[in-house]
């Protein structure tokens, strides 16, 4: 196979030196002087400028990524942490003020308004509303709380407990959650949440001094609060606050009644009247966990033949990471939590990070990722870097639609029809499962960053949003401190404030991309390939009607989609 794959190299540079090595940031500065300072005398030139500073752009953040990626997959290794800080402390904060007078010399030229206005609408909107929002002042501010956020994943990456003589990662000691034996799943879950609420307050400071730094960079900005600010900073243009609510109320109403029917069937299945926390995750059918795999290698074949067999273009993709080492799967201590595709828009072939363990939540996190990494070699050869960053209710469709897609030919992870049926199962609920997690997570940051609040006041707050969005037939009776405090293991809300709901509006998007392939088969297949390709060329809701489907998390849209989940359910069981 090695021989067929063609292994991407790096473009040639036009602008920025083959032989750079950024270990100071007097190596960088005369780059963006050149760029500032250069005389533009047509519409041509200044294209041409563009593209230098998009290379410039693309050197940059693949060089970061870089320095985040080994230190999160070994937070134990000094020099990797100093190498990421390093950049956030000395490099990051001096570009910004380049980045922002480079826009202001692009939006003031006066050869702007030949250019073809279609091809950089998108773009141009975003450096415009970059231009509005940047403040000098808020630059150490930014670097204080790149540096903070990091904290967050050291601390959590310490985390660990023993299980049968055995220290585990929180990952793996997840997986005794599903033990078909009750009293191994209690012990479990005790000593996950003890272990959890030992850094509970840590974890609260560290919060606050979050949403301070926040705040204040918001209100240096001009904004009322860090929520408006953000929607502005991530380039919220096709959506409000208030369509956020909307969301929040149409979960409420069609997902969590679904979710609770799932729920009640479990607990009569199981045969309990104490339907308790550590019961959630056991098959109520008394099976064993589903074990699709073990070790890393395996999963990255088997999802190499499963993208295969559903578009070989799919697989090229992953083979060639493999092939050049561009995959880091298996859960190991020291090891950061948590998965992600981390694009680099240099080589052109992303990176996939996650925590694997060999259960079926990992196959389904590896064709997650897989899918973001499909979307980086779809739109890989875009004239400019920032058409490749696409917002994340578009990185998003594109892999939670490949995890629905990939369904198809699961198989490959399982020999057993049975198994294979309920991976299914299990995938189809989640994916309605989700949404009330997600709706409760982004409807708390709403309050968070709108309401002065004490800590108590913000776990109060997280069991009225819980009471409305959670899972009503759990009994959490002495464990009242456990769910006060489960937002905390969210990372989003430390590491990425309001990135987050985007999985909603994806997920609703994947289901109906998922009908539009189960009707139309390959036809659906190549409108979601058109999609991704455009990047970030066009709004989120042309891509989405390019894909085939809509932008909209109306209660109508989101109870026809539910509707369409439950009856695939069926199917399920009664084939």
């Amino acid at each position: 196979m090695n021989n067929s794959i063609n292994i991407p190299t790096r473009p040639t540079r036009k602008f920025v030196p083959e032989d750079l090595i950024i270990d100071s940031w007097i190596k960088i500065e005369p780059l963006f002087e050149s760029l500032l300072n250069r005389e533009i005398l047509s519409a041509k030139n200044l294209e041409i400028w563009m593209l230098d500073r998009s290379e410039l752009e693309a050197v940059l953040e693949e060089d970061m990524a870089w320095r985040y990626i080994k230190m999160n997959i070994d937070t134990t290794d000094k020099k990797l942490g100093d190498r990421f800080t390093f950049w956030i402390k000395e490099i990051s904060p001096k570009m910004a003020p380049y980045s922002h007078q480079l826009n202001v010399k692009l939006v003031e030229n006066t050869f702007l308004n030949e250019l073809d206005s279609d091809k950089y609408k998108i773009y141009l909107r975003g450096v415009k509303k970059s231009i509005e929002i940047f403040r000098e002042d808020n630059i150490p501010l930014y670097t204080e709380m790149e540096t903070k956020q990091q904290e967050y994943g050291a601390i959590s990456a310490k985390m660990s407990i023993e299980v049968d003589g055995e220290t585990v990662t929180m990952q793996k000691a997840a997986q005794f959650l599903k033990d078909t034996n009750r009293e191994k799943r209690e012990e479990v879950y005790h000593k996950i949440s003890q272990r959890r609420l030992e850094d509970k307050e840590k974890l609260d400071v560290l919060f606050d001094e979050l949403i301070t730094l926040r705040q204040e960079i918001a209100k240096n900005a001009g904004y009322r609060n860090y929520r408006d600010y953000m929607f502005a900073a991530l380039g919220r243009f096709d959506y409000t606050a208030t369509d956020c609510y909307s969301f929040h109320t149409a979960i409420e109403q069609e997902i969590v009644p679904i979710i609770t029917s799932f729920e009640e069937k479990r607990k009569e299945k199981l045969g309990l009247e104490n339907y308790k926390a550590w019961d959630t995750l056991v098959d109520a059918n008394g099976k064993e966990s589903l074990k699709p795999f073990e070790g890393g290698d395996i999963l990255t074949d088997k999802s190499i033949e499963c993208f295969n067999r559903l578009r070989p273009y799919f697989g090229e993709c992953l083979s060639t990471m493999k092939e050049m080492k561009h995959l880091d799967l298996e859960s190991k201590n020291g090891k950061a939590p948590g998965g992600f595709m981390y694009p680099l828009y240099e080589i052109g072939v992303p990176f996939i990070y996650m925590n694997a363990v060999g259960s079926q939540r990992d196959v389904v996190t590896m064709v997650h990722e897989g899918g973001h990494a499909v979307h980086s070699f779809l739109s890989r050869d875009l004239s400019m870097t920032e058409f490749k960053s696409t917002p994340s209710e578009v990185a998003e469709l594109a892999s939670m639609s490949m995890e629905l897609l990939s369904m198809k030919h699961w198989d490959v992870f399982y020999d057993n029809k049975e198994d294979l049926k309920r991976a299914k199962r299990e995938q189809l609920e989640k994916a309605l499962e989700g949404l009330p997690w997600i709706a409760a997570i982004d409807k708390f940051q709403h309050w968070i960053y709108t309401t002065d609040h004490t800590a108590e006041q913000r776990r109060e707050q997280w069991m009225e949003i819980s009471s409305e969005l959670g899972n009503p037939v759990v009994n959490w009776q002495g464990q009242e401190d456990s769910l006060a405090n489960q937002w905390q293991k969210q990372l989003h809300l430390y590491e990425v404030p309001f990135y987050y709901i985007e999985y909603g509006m994806a997920q609703l998007g994947a289901i109906a991309m998922w009908r539009e392939y189960i009707l139309k088969g390959e036809v659906a297949l190549d409108n979601y390939t058109k999609a991704l390709k455009l990047g970030y060329t066009k709004s989120i809701g042309e891509i989405y009607e390019t894909a085939g489907i809509q932008f909209d998390f109306s209660v109508n849209y989101v109870k026809e989609l539910s509707e369409f989940i439950k009856t695939q359910l069926s199917e399920i069981d009664n084939n």
